[in-house]
């Protein structure tokens, strides 16, 4: 096949492609959704109570529980809700839109068991169970007027005569609910009014006496109503008609973990995320094209289809977008960068050897494909369990990665090559102009390798020790469990004052935090479910300073654990996926172990050095060790490639002079793409958010960890389990 033919089709594959990502990602409202932290809603895991229901039930409960939840969050009218079962007996429920905490979780757990129970009213019966002595089949009840009642504990009819339910009015002009039995129904509610008359008949609902009317006639219209205590308001009553038309759930519900994002935050997150990747993306694009030319030009050209073929696959799949999301593209950008500054300089150190242009990029090519192809594979094994034990946000986090990993190898190695290929048939194409800042080296690492292992151990001795001295203190809520609530003032309110309201309401284990940079916000931390409280308190006694719930999450002690078990997974078994792939790649497990020890050392150090600035360990400080697990193996591996390629061009070198030549070859690619990279972290930790700060922070310092423990600890490291194995 000739060469232009070649080019051609390669060409009509490009162009093809972003055509089609053109038509699958635009417009990015219709073909993307947005998720809960960028439009603001509620995440709920609950988990349906199948311990006390009988073998034969309890294998179709949650199932059935589902399904329920569905039909009401249907009935309540929520845009593109997301319910689907998770594990054994949770169930994952998304309210896009919702922030109304209170109705939400009341409409969605509410078991809505409706029970017809006879009164008994035998005042001897009633004296004795005033007395504690409660006769037996019967329970000791309060009405809707607060009186006690002595009432039936076998109901006399269930809410599954119910046919339907509706909102009407009561005899007083107040909202109630009218009920209309099925066939079975109407005539079980004949007989039983018409064998009970002048008797009360108490309407409860889940253990609750609605009301207790008198009976005064045989009812056969197959119709009944409820009234509240004192009346319903208009929601109260169209929420309890929808749990009514929907059935009684089959076991009790717990909510097991809540986030609540106000639409406030929401959207200032989406201006954070927006700015934030702008400029970073902007700081990438400006040093290429200045560094390294022309073919930095085309580096940003294939930066750029990186970006689009993201948002095509996002569009195809109909993705969802979240804030940690944003900052995966963002930096997957940063990462794409590696590659091409790999066959810049591949290309650069094959025109220094004095071969031409076209051999040179071809060699480039040829030789950094090795390193590209590992270090993403090994960033994607990460990707990959950040995916299987990681939830809503944080796999829209690991979506991004992975779509981007896979982009930036097309864009790399064959978008790039063919713009190179169709300006060499250009024949005034004659030359490759780049900067180059740091030149050759020839400093000895492997001399120095005591001092930095020195230094090393106590920087993660010390981290350490600060991270096992706070204890649970370590932990945010996601681990921990408890809750934090997020309150924006008008005006700003002194903590002093802030902790007062909340001693007077009782809130006595509260931690507070003021933001420096806008003061108006303040964060709460508890140990239980105060949300309620505090808003009231706040409302009351705060009038002339009117606030907004930024959010509100909440996670119970068992839900913390079960997260707490599925982040020490997921960084095991990345750890452990990375040593095999690194050990079958290389031949050899000194290569292997040298890199895991290296990449534990940057993750010790970023928790060390989180511990030590008081910041806590969430899910989204996970996904950021991962991240930097995947970014530390990958720039060990390049160099592990070059010393590997030296092992066969440098036989007379010995060992530590090859480890030498290979670092000190490869180290001006280290800093330029840790640089490069650098650019986005710092600008997802300047302008990406209050979200993002502690994620973008983590990143910063585990990966200039990297850098420092690419060159003086994973490098030096092979030269030591080499010797120890012999």
């Amino acid at each position: 096949m000739s060469l232009q033919k070649n080019l051609f089709l390669k060409l009509s594959l490009i162009l093809g492609l972003v055509g089609a990502s053109l038509w699958l990602a635009f417009p990015l409202n219709k073909k993307i959704n947005l998720g809960l932290d960028l439009r603001g809603g509620m995440h709920l895991v609950l988990r349906v109570e199948t311990a006390k229901l009988t073998p034969a039930a309890k294998n179709d409960a949650v199932e059935r529980a589902i399904e329920i939840v569905r039909n009401r969050i249907d009935q309540f009218g929520v845009s593109e809700p997301l319910i689907q079962r998770q594990g054994q007996d949770q169930i994952v429920v998304q309210l896009p839109g919702v922030t109304d905490r209170e109705r939400a979780k009341d409409l969605i757990g509410k078991t809505a068991l409706l029970e017809f129970k006879l009164v008994n009213s035998l005042s001897q019966d009633i004296a004795d169970a005033a007395s504690g002595k409660v006769p037996e089949g019967y329970e000791y009840l309060k009405d809707e007027n607060d009186k006690a009642l002595l009432i039936s504990k076998a109901a006399s009819l269930t809410g599954e005569a119910i046919k339907d339910a509706s909102v009407g009015m009561d005899q007083y002009g107040l909202p109630s609910v009218k009920l209309e039995f099925n066939e079975k129904g109407i005539d079980a509610f004949s007989k039983l009014t018409g064998e009970h008359i002048n008797e009360r008949l108490a309407i409860v609902l889940d253990g609750k006496v609605h009301s207790a009317p008198v009976i005064r006639t045989k009812i056969d219209s197959g119709q009944a109503e409820i009234t509240g205590p004192g009346g319903f308001t208009p929601d109260e009553a169209n929420d309890l008609r929808i749990v009514l038309r929907s059935g009684a759930l089959p076991a009790p519900m717990v909510i097991e973990e809540e986030r609540t994002i106000g639409p406030l935050l929401g959207a200032d997150s989406i201006k954070s995320g927006v700015k934030a990747s702008i400029m970073g993306t902007a700081m990438v694009f400006v040093f290429m094209a200045l560094y390294y030319l022309l073919s930095g030009v085309i580096a940003c050209i294939a930066l750029g289809l990186n970006l689009l073929f993201i948002l095509a696959y996002m569009g195809y799949f109909h993705a969802t977008l979240t804030l940690p999301g944003i900052a995966g593209i963002v930096l997957t950008l940063g990462m794409a960068v590696d590659a091409n500054v790999l066959i810049n300089e591949r290309i650069r150190e094959e025109l220094k050897l004095g071969k031409s242009l076209y051999a040179s990029i071809t060699a480039g090519y040829s030789k950094a494909f090795s390193a590209i192809f590992d270090s993403n594979i090994t960033t994607l094994i990460a990707a990959f369990f950040l995916f299987q034990f990681g939830t809503g946000s944080i796999r829209g986090f690991a979506v991004t990665l992975t779509a981007g990993l896979i982009a930036s190898m097309f864009t790399a190695i064959f978008v790039t090559r063919t713009i190179f290929e169709m300006l060499l048939l250009n024949p005034f194409f004659k030359s490759i102009k780049m900067f180059q800042l740091i030149g050759e080296t020839k400093l000895d690492f492997i001399g120095k390798r005591k001092f930095f292992y020195a230094l090393s151990l106590i920087l993660i001795i010390v981290g350490l020790g600060a991270f096992l001295k706070k204890g649970k203190e370590a932990y945010g809520i996601d681990f921990s469990g408890g809750q934090i609530q997020e309150y924006s003032f008008s005006k700003p309110v002194t903590v002093d004052v802030m902790r007062a309201l909340l001693k007077s309401s009782g809130v006595v284990d509260a931690s507070l935090q003021q933001f420096k940079d806008d003061p108006k916000i303040i964060m709460i931390r508890t140990t239980a479910d105060t949300a309620d409280i505090v808003a009231a308190k706040l409302k009351e006694n705060l009038k002339d300073n009117p606030f907004t719930l930024l959010r509100v999450e909440n996670v119970g002690p068992v839900a913390g654990k079960e997260l707490q078990k599925k982040a020490l997974f997921a960084l095991g078994l990345s750890l452990i996926g990375i040593l095999v792939y690194v050990a079958f790649r290389f031949k050899h497990f000194n290569f292997a172990i040298a890199g895991i020890i290296a990449l534990f050392h940057d993750i010790l150090v970023t928790v060390g050095v989180l511990a030590l600035t008081g910041k806590e360990i969430d899910l989204l400080i996970v996904t950021a060790l991962l991240t930097i697990a995947g970014y530390s193996i990958n720039d060990t591996i390049v160099i592990y490639d070059r010393v590997r390629e030296n092992m066969r061009t440098q036989r007379r070198l010995t060992l530590p002079q090859v480890i030498n030549l290979s670092v000190n070859q490869c180290l001006s690619r280290t800093l330029l793409t840790s640089g490069v990279t650098l650019f986005v972290v710092v600008a997802l930790f300047f302008w990406g958010g209050e979200v993002l700060h502690n994620f973008a922070f983590s990143l910063l310092v585990g990966f200039i960890s990297g850098v420092y423990s690419t060159v003086y600890i994973a490098s030096p490291l092979v030269l030591a389990w080499s010797k120890s194995k012999k």
